[in-house]
């Protein structure tokens, strides 16, 4: 299992649009709208780190509205 947080900022405005669109892809377990530099967090569970890293390029950050992304693997230790 892979687990990423991704750190999403948003056109102004947009952030409940952006919201939605997450909120219909699979491997997101949650999302939650935050405040400061960032406007979105996401949680994606994955079974590997391959179909996290293209769930997060092909779904998430060519979602129309986001600006910017950054993005925390989680790593079992």
């Amino acid at each position: 299992m892979a687990v990423g947080f991704v750190l999403i900022t948003t056109e102004t405005g947009k952030e409940s649009q952006v919201r939605e669109a997450i909120g219909n892809i699979d491997m997101v377990e949650q999302k939650w709208g935050i405040f400061g530099e960032f406007d979105v967090l996401v949680k994606v569970v994955a079974d590997d780190e391959v179909d996290l890293t293209r769930c997060i390029m092909e779904e998430i950050r060519i979602i129309d509205g986001i600006l910017d992304t950054r993005t925390l693997i989680g790593s079992q230790i």
